[in-house]
């Protein structure tokens, strides 16, 4: 039996309402859980005597390398996936087709590796050690979620389409495309 390229198409939302979705997610994504972290950080770093790796003002030259890219990346993924897919990260509003162009050419969760690249240059420019070790479990944690429970969503969503393109494309770190 053909087995069919797509097999639920999730509801049609206004522009509006993903406009208003995408608020609260950014706004966990990009500042709460860094903010969280870092407040957690900063007194085990003063308990265990660690001292910041990068000081001032090249913690933020440092930094910028990793927030800016990171940023741009995570912001062009949803970007993409909001006018061409007509869907947001957020699962209620998950996307409407497949995105195979743009950065999703390159690897199947590129707005996961932006949020990564990005929180690395918030842990650079607070300089705390402790940043990157209770950012670790969180960081396992989603990639865990998106490898047991989004994959399998997209393959019942997409069918075959999703399975061709996952055996192609890399999970999250980018390879050159011949």
């Amino acid at each position: 039996m053909k087995e069919k390229s797509c097999k639920r198409v999730p509801k049609k939302y206004s522009a509006k309402s993903r406009i208003l979705a995408l608020i609260p997610a950014g706004t966990l994504f990009l500042v709460a859980i860094p903010l969280f972290v870092i407040l957690l950080a900063a007194p085990i770093d003063t308990w265990l005597g660690l001292p910041k790796f990068v000081r001032e003002p090249f913690n933020f030259i440092a930094a910028m390398f990793f927030v800016v890219p990171g940023f741009s990346l995570a912001a062009w993924s949803v970007w993409v996936q909001f006018t061409r897919a007509e869907g947001t990260p957020i699962p209620a509003m998950a996307p409407r087709r497949l995105l195979v162009k743009g950065p999703y050419a390159y690897c199947r969760n590129p707005m996961l590796l932006g949020i990564l690249i990005f929180y690395i240059g918030i842990g650079v420019l607070n300089g705390s050690p402790s940043y990157f070790s209770l950012m670790a479990p969180l960081v396992g944690a989603l990639l865990a979620y998106i490898k047991l429970v989004e994959e399998r969503e997209l393959e019942n969503r997409f069918g075959l389409a999703y399975k061709r393109y996952k055996k192609k494309t890399p999970f999250i770190i980018p390879r050159k495309r011949y």
